[in-house]
């Protein structure tokens, strides 16, 4: 007899365990509290590591049909380019952005094609360790696992005896989804992380995300109210980086302001309900690994559970294999958040792009085509 799966949440994490476990024979189902399936208005990147898991869960090639791929990232402060990285071309890193919403849509269609189930409108309060999700209408869902999966605010870890460490820091985002209008071509097929420092702090990571679609991450701290302000006002934006006033005269009200943040449990598992995801581990996005870590440990959960034994004695297996790396990335994002280090031009190394150069547990070596080259092994082999 199949065993059965409960999740709470189906955003990244909750549809790439529904897509694993039903790949290994599980029953799944994933509730989703909101009226419809879908991802905020915003771009993400993708490094290696997520991608060979995409491949794995059977969305890669939808996710590579509409994303993009630059060929540099590039660090501009004060007007001035201090660095130069080239990505996406042979023996360099895999680095594909895109909007949340195309990789949403790759990732929801492989969790359909696998046959998990997903219910929206329907919200999780809760989870008994012994095996059941417990629902805001009173029904308690009997299961093999549990997975709360719904996001920083979990429902269902905050249920469980749980210690979570919570940190706040003085920058937010304002994450915008906006025209590239006259900006395309040369350097402006690169991801580009602008910063104005000096008597005002501010940034932008100026991001494309298909032929014609910009993803902007501004950052301002959290006291500098006309800056952190939605709908944005771009004046003093302009004045910071007047190169990109074609778009920034173009916003209108889209984007919202969100305060960098990480949470850290003191375990990522109670009896048999596991916590993935921005439950079990928020970080900053200073290293863009949210959504690689968040995916790469719901696939090792299903890879884990496979070894036979008990679903608790899986789960700390699980939690001993994925974790470190895990910790390893919250925590180096967390100290580039909190120093601002990337103004300097910061190099890429091994402490930044561990879980880049990872090969994830339940996938493996592949070569995938990115902007016309065949790319392949450079980064599990360690090179730049």
């Amino acid at each position: 007899m199949a065993r059965h799966a409960e999740i709470a949440g189906a955003g990244f994490a909750g549809l790439a365990a529904a897509t694993a476990l039903r790949q290994r024979g599980w029953s799944v189902r994933v509730h989703e509290r909101n009226d419809a399936l879908r991802a905020f208005g915003a771009g993400i990147f993708i490094w290696d590591n997520g991608l060979r898991v995409l491949q794995a869960l059977g969305a890669y090639e939808a996710v590579l049909d509409g994303a993009f791929a630059a060929p540099g990232y590039d660090t501009r402060t004060n007007g001035e380019t201090l660095i130069s990285q080239p990505i996406n071309r042979p023996g360099c890193y895999r680095l594909l952005t895109m909007s949340r919403q195309h990789l949403y849509k790759a990732m929801l269609a492989a969790a359909e094609r696998a046959g998990a189930e997903i219910l929206t409108g329907s919200e999780a309060v809760g989870a008994d360790p012994a095996g059941a999700l417990l629902m805001a209408d009173g029904r308690r869902l009997p299961a093999d696992l549990v997975i709360g999966a719904d996001g920083v605010r979990s429902a269902v870890r905050d249920s469980l005896d749980l210690k979570v460490a919570r940190h706040r820091y003085d920058d937010g985002i304002i994450r915008v989804l906006t025209s590239r209008a006259t900006l395309k071509g040369g350097v402006w097929d690169h991801v580009i992380d602008f910063w104005r420092t000096g008597d005002r702090l501010l940034r932008i990571l100026y991001t494309p995300s298909g032929p014609d679609l910009l993803y902007m991450a501004m950052m301002a701290p959290a006291v500098d109210a006309e800056a952190a302000q939605v709908p944005v006002r771009p004046g003093p934006w302009i004045e910071a980086f007047p190169e990109l006033e074609p778009v920034l005269t173009s916003l209108g009200d889209r984007g919202r302001y969100d305060v960098y943040e990480t949470s850290k449990l003191d375990r990522w598992s109670v009896g048999r309900v596991a916590i993935v995801g921005d439950s079990a581990h928020a970080m900053p996005p200073t290293l863009a690994q949210g959504a690689g870590c968040a995916i790469s440990n719901a696939l090792g959960l299903a890879v884990a559970l496979e070894a036979g034994g008990t679903v608790e004695a899986a789960l700390s297996a699980w939690e001993a294999r994925e974790r470190p790396l895990t910790d390893h990335t919250q925590r180096r994002a967390a100290e580039i958040a909190a120093s601002r280090v990337l103004a300097s031009g910061m190099a890429w190394d091994d402490d930044g792009l561990r879980a880049a150069r990872h090969v994830p547990t339940g996938t493996g070596p592949f070569v995938a085509t990115v902007a016309g080259h065949a790319v392949a092994e450079a980064v599990a082999a360690g090179d730049p």
